[in-house]
């Protein structure tokens, strides 16, 4: 039976963080949300950390023992999600999360912001916290790419499963992804495990930052060659239209735009607009021969 007792001080941090809010955050001020069941037990309790006032965490505001509590039964389910691949589940991986969860939480208000400036449709932040499927899956991938960083590769693409279930959009763990993302809609999308994403980049439903060719083994023609650089790495300040594909292990500059439907597996230099050149559209009348 796993026994874990967080012994650092992020969380006396994350009740620090909580008190410097917006009130647009409503940490202070938390409604009685109604409960959503779409999660699994580690996302529940993350976001409840992360977002108190927005998932019913109030009774963490104000409580340092609460929130060291908190800490203790989220060790727990890392500990117990790691145990199967890793028998000794040594406290590092789980103590490197929960030491990040300060970091991991502006790193999410970041995001936030740029869905609330990125999306015309956003109302309020708490609607974004609470039903914007892009959100859901950066909680949980900013979570998991810790973990596959500390050599809990498995756990980590456990969660990012769960968070792919849930949304529609896969983001291997070993992705890395830079500040203020914002994943528009979601369904579709797909980021492969080498993908360097950085600041400001917003993208659209179905798109994939992908692999274009494997490399096989050298010594088996059956098996994929692993550990290489095969996906894209994505600059600043970048929008990715609806089901564009980015493939290969190319370089996409600095405020690029990538229209709807693109196919993109060459370098895109900085201030580039990529488009594709649309078929002139026929139409007539129902009824006409």
């Amino acid at each position: 039976m796993v026994d874990y007792t967080y012994t650092g001080s992020a969380h006396t941090e994350l009740a620090a963080s909580y008190e410097d809010d917006e009130p647009r955050f409503r940490t202070h001020e938390s409604p009685n949300f109604p409960e959503r069941d779409t999660a699994i037990t580690e996302t529940r309790l993350l976001r409840k950390l992360l977002f108190p006032g927005c998932w019913n965490g109030s009774d963490l505001v104000g409580d340092e023992a609460a929130l060291r509590a908190a800490f203790d039964d989220l060790g727990d389910l890392f500990c117990r999600g790691i145990q199967p691949y890793a028998p000794d589940c040594l406290s590092t991986p789980v103590d490197a999360v929960l030491d990040a969860l300060p970091v991991i939480r502006q790193q999410l208000k970041q995001d936030v912001e740029a869905a609330y400036k990125g999306d015309p449709a956003a109302t309020s932040y708490v609607e974004i916290i609470r039903s914007y499927p892009g959100l859901h899956a950066m909680l949980v991938h900013r979570v998991a790419h810790i973990l596959y960083t500390e050599s809990q590769q498995a756990y980590a693409r456990e969660l990012a499963e769960a968070a792919h279930t849930a949304t529609g959009i896969d983001i291997h763990p070993g992705a890395e992804i830079g500040e203020y993302f914002f994943i528009d809609h979601g369904s579709g999308v797909v980021v492969g495990e080498t993908a360097t994403i950085g600041d400001w980049v917003r993208i659209y439903q179905e798109v994939t930052l992908g692999a274009l060719h494997f490399e096989e083994e050298a010594d088996d023609e059956h098996a994929l060659k692993k550990g290489y650089k095969r996906h894209p790495d994505i600059g600043d300040n970048v929008v990715i239209g609806a089901g564009a594909k980015i493939l290969g292990p190319i370089t996409v500059g600095d405020h690029v735009s990538i229209e709807a439907n693109a196919w993109v597996e060459d370098d895109v230099p900085d201030r580039t607009n990529v488009f594709i050149k649309h078929p002139e559209q026929q139409r007539k009348p129902v009824g006409d021969r």
